[in-house]
Formats: C-alpha cells, structure tokens, sequence
C-alpha cells in the first residue's frame, strides 16, 4: 500500500476524526494525488480492525533481530579466552623478535 494512503489516516487519526474513506480521498485530492479508491477500501477495511492508540505504543519486532547478533559474538568470544590468550602471546613473541632485529 503507497504510504500516502497511510499517512492521511494517520493524519486523520491525530485530529481525532474518524478514518473514512471520504475523508482519505479528500485529504489525498488535497495533496494532489489521484486517490485509488480499492486502495482506500482496503485501508478503511484494515484499519477499523486495529486500535491504532495501542498499535502506535507496541516496539517494533524488527528492532530486536540486528541486537540479538553481537550477543552471539560475544558469546563465542567469551567461551574461548584460551585461544586468544596464545594468540596474543604470539603477536607479543613475534613483536619481541622484531625489535630485536632492529637493536641487534
């Protein structure tokens, strides 16, 4: 659905009138768009099943998946401090070897 359509129910919803579609397709010809009144049907129809109040205070699902990958990383991280400990001992090693090639 074009979000223009979205937004003028929105915009009705906030001035506290009520989401027809007359009222949509005004707001759409006052904007300038040719309002598509399926479009406009299907919207009224969607919307008079949600309480937008409680829909607009509901977090978002999507926000939730990118933050439940670093947790993983740092899971991993955590359950092998043994090899990173050998592993910076080495670079400190190498490090070492090649401080002693420059002083001789």
């Amino acid at each position: 659905m074009a979000l223009e359509y979205v937004y003028a129910a929105m915009l009705l919803h906030s001035a506290g009138k009520e989401i027809t579609e007359s009222a949509i397709e005004n707001i759409l010809q006052a904007a300038g768009i040719e309002p598509d009144s399926v479009r406009i049907k299907a919207l009224v129809a969607a919307l008079s099943e949600i309480d937008i109040d409680e829909a607009l205070k509901a977090p978002l699902v999507t926000a939730a998946v990118p933050a439940a990958a670093p947790e993983k990383a740092e899971e991993e991280e955590e359950e092998k401090p043994e090899e990173k400990a050998e592993e910076e001992k080495e670079e400190e090693e190498e490090d070492l070897q090649g401080l002693s090639a420059l002083f001789g």
